[in-house]
This record gives C-alpha cells, sequence and structure tokens, in this order.
C-alpha cells in the first residue's frame, strides 16, 4: 500500500495491566483473577441478567437460592430486589433481616460482610474494589467493606473499599464514606462528616440476643 495511510505507524495494541521494565518496556502483568473465577464471574452474569433479573419483584427466596448456588453467605430472612446488581457473589455475606434495594450495587470484588437488621437503599453502592494508584500498572485492590448491624446506607450513596461501617450508623443519601463511619452516629456529605449522634432504637439489643 502506497500514500500517506503508508507511512503512519500501525495503531498499538493496548497491554492492560502493564508494568515498565528495562528501556521502557511494557510487560503485560498477569490477571488478578484464576481461570476459575473467570469462569465463574461469566455464568453468574448470564444468571444475574436472566434468572434473578427476570424474577418477580417478591421472589426474595428465588433470589437468594441462586446467590447461594454462587458461594453467598446468606441468612433467610435476606431480601434482594431484582434490579439490585451484585459482583463475585462468593465473596458476599450478609446477616439476618437485611434489604437491599433496587438498584444497589454490591462490587463484591473483597470480601463483603453485611450484619443483620441492615437497609442499603435504592442505589446505593458498596465497592469492594481499587486500583494502587501508587503503580504504573494500578495493580487492583480487592479491599474489604464492614457494615455492621443496624446500619442504614442510604440512597445512592457510596461506601468505598476498606471501610467499616459501625453499628447502627447512617450514610445519608448520595454521601461518599471512604473511612470509616463510627457507631450509631449519623453522616452526611462528601466526603461524608458527622452531624449528629444516632439514638439507639427501643428493641435492638434484645432482638439481637434473641
Amino acid at each position: 500500500m502506497s500514500g500517506p495511510a503508508a507511512d503512519r505507524p500501525a495503531a498499538e495494541t493496548p497491554l492492560a495491566p502493564v508494568e515498565h521494565g528495562e528501556g521502557g518496556v511494557a510487560v503485560p502483568l498477569p490477571s488478578p483473577y484464576s481461570r476459575r473465577e473467570k469462569i465463574a464471574r461469566l455464568a453468574w452474569t448470564v444468571v444475574q441478567a436472566t434468572l434473578f433479573r427476570w424474577s418477580f419483584h417478591t421472589w426474595y427466596r428465588w433470589r437468594r437460592r441462586l446467590l447461594l448456588v454462587f458461594g453467598a453467605t446468606l441468612q433467610p430472612t435476606v431480601r434482594i430486589r431484582r434490579t439490585a446488581r451484585i459482583e463475585c457473589p462468593w465473596n458476599l455475606e450478609i446477616g439476618s433481616e437485611t434489604s437491599t434495594g433496587d438498584r444497589a450495587t454490591l462490587y463484591c470484588l473483597g470480601k463483603v460482610r453485611i450484619g443483620s437488621g441492615v437497609t442499603i437503599s435504592q442505589g446505593a453502592h458498596l465497592c469492594a474494589g481499587s486500583h494502587n494508584y501508587n503503580s504504573r500498572a494500578l495493580e487492583l485492590l480487592r479491599l474489604p467493606i464492614v457494615i455492621g448491624d443496624d446500619a442504614w446506607i442510604a440512597a445512592e450513596a457510596f461506601v468505598g473499599p476498606g471501610v467499616e461501617v459501625g453499628e447502627g450508623a447512617i450514610l445519608a443519601a448520595r454521601g461518599v464514606a471512604l473511612r470509616n463511619l463510627d457507631p450509631w452516629t449519623i453522616y452526611v456529605g462528601n466526603p461524608a462528616e458527622p452531624v449528629k449522634a444516632r439514638e439507639r432504637p427501643d428493641g435492638v439489643e434484645r432482638s439481637r440476643a434473641s
């Protein structure tokens, strides 16, 4: 081939992720996912987009069974809406009487442990994954998230990787938690800041002991 197009170098195929060795040569890094996990993620993607998403909105038991098949640890009273999005369910653990609302995202690249009596409201996002920004390769980091009993992650709020939300804490709508939240405290804003203490509801200690 001749002409101006022939003088242009061919487009390079990106290598991601990469690290740069001697002489700045890009060297592909091994995948952070095992072959088994890749297959499981593909299978779960298909199941979540069909059997999970197409289920009737009150079929909580059916959705629990699907998640259990893929390795999640769920108590029998867990309620997850059909439009919730869950990644890597084998990294998910949820206690009793906990609800996850419509369009909530549980991004469980790392372990996500949600206690009992918790509310994850519509559009909330728990993100247990990030990247090492100190490296040019931006290697994947799987940092766990823990949500304590009786906490409330309100609508469209975001909980970042490595964060622990204390028992009874509230992260208000569209709040962003990038550090740990103290128990029985209400947080608002981006980044989330404490605004007041939350009184412990009557019967909480009794219900946990029963």
